[in-house]
């Protein structure tokens, strides 16, 4: 089949499947152009608790899909590449995160979305970056320890009265975005507001004109009347963007800001996923239940 035969081949199997298709906006376009809901991590995670079809396949890394199956138990959750991970996830170790929870005993585990399912059952409540400092602004504690991304840590503490302990977590394209690089393109283009993602070093925070989850920097493009943006995130982003707003142009400081395992999935994996209903994804009881805890306490959240 070539790309139209098979995006025409997964709509109609998805609607006989009553599947929801999912993608994260860091998937390739033409994954985000097949699917029904393309979001962040909290939209993803919200679509998952509310949707009404029977099967989600979740077009991202592998901790999204273990929410959606943790969010809704009820649904067939397929994730079209097991092996599709996160390296920020990986950093963390369940026995290191409980050695740390008992050297600072009281205080409430944040863990960002972006960990496993087992890290969350051992966790008070998630976040993500959209919502990172409303959740740990809605805790009555004064001290608070963050899981796993440092750099989101930073910039929670610098936007909380709490104090705050850091796992010492990171995502490696956001870390690694070179100061020279954006200094680079911001004199290149110095009509060109600098959108960066809390992900990123606060070196780059500091640089910003704004910085904003995925979510936030495409509602921020969509509204502002400026014409030129330098991006400080992943590269996946530009397809949103580019489409609502034909007539403004975006810049990436460089060619490294690419999450490999956010490109594995393709439109034949999609489709094979639908045809085989396969590889599905569970959460073992023990874990979801209490990841579930901390995954409906951060819904709980009010949003802006």
């Amino acid at each position: 089949m070539n790309s139209q035969q098979l995006k025409e081949e997964i709509r109609r199997l998805a609607k006989e499947r009553n599947a929801l298709i999912m993608a994260h906006f860091y998937q390739r376009d033409e994954i985000q152009e097949i699917a029904d809901v393309a979001g962040d991590s909290l939209a993803m995670a919200i679509e998952a608790a509310q949707t009404d079809c029977k099967v989600i396949v979740l077009c991202g890394v592998h901790f999204m899909a273990e929410s959606a199956a943790i969010l809704a138990p009820d649904k067939t959750v397929l994730l079209p590449r097991t092996d599709a991970g996160c390296p920020m996830a990986d950093m963390v170790e369940i026995d290191k995160l409980r050695e740390m929870k008992a050297r600072l005993p009281g205080r409430p585990v944040v863990t960002y979305v972006n960990s496993s399912a087992a890290i969350k059952a051992e966790s008070d409540i998630c976040c993500t970056s959209a919502n990172a400092v409303a959740v740990v602004n809605s805790l009555d504690e004064d001290e608070v320890i963050l899981v796993p991304d440092r750099n989101l840590g930073r910039y929670i503490a610098a936007n909380t009265d709490k104090k705050c302990y850091f796992w010492e977590g990171y995502c490696p394209f956001h870390d690694q975005l070179p100061e020279e690089d954006v200094l680079a393109a911001k004199q290149a283009h110095p009509d060109a507001l600098f959108l960066a993602h809390p992900e990123c070093r606060p070196q780059i925070l500091a640089m910003a004109d704004l910085v904003a989850s995925t979510s936030g920097m495409i509602d921020y493009v969509r509204t502002s009347p400026a014409k030129k943006f330098i991006l400080g995130t992943e590269q996946g982003i530009l397809y949103r963007l580019r489409k609502e707003n034909p007539d403004k142009q975006f810049i990436m400081p460089n060619s490294l800001l690419f999450c490999k395992t956010m490109k594995y999935i393709t439109l034949e994996e999609v489709l094979h996923c639908l045809q085989t209903m396969s590889p599905t994804v569970t959460v073992p009881a023990e874990i979801a239940d209490g990841a579930r805890k901390s995954l409906e306490r951060m819904l709980a959240v009010p949003r802006d």
